[in-house]
């Protein structure tokens, strides 16, 4: 099974979301459909970073990572290939 780290932007804010997953699509859906608090309401939210892990506890400590991190243009030109 893959692990997936990734960074959704808001396309009405330009606000960025950390998160992880195992299912894309089914999370950026979930984003979208209101079901995240977190997100909710600031959308309509679309990936700008993807990348994939093998191990769940690697991904899990990328996303906590680049929480800390918060800063878009370090994180841009760090991990450009990443981006979409």
């Amino acid at each position: 099974m893959s692990h997936f780290v990734y960074i959704i932007e808001s396309m009405t804010t330009a606000k960025w979301y950390y998160g992880y997953s195992t299912d894309l699509e089914r999370r950026l859906e979930g984003h979208n459909e209101g079901l995240n608090t977190s997100t909710r309401g600031k959308g309509p939210w679309k990936f700008v970073f993807v990348r994939e892990f093998p191990g769940k506890e690697e991904a899990l400590s990328f996303e906590r990572y680049l929480k800390k991190t918060r800063n878009k243009a370090f994180i841009t030109q760090k991990y450009v290939q990443y981006f979409l």
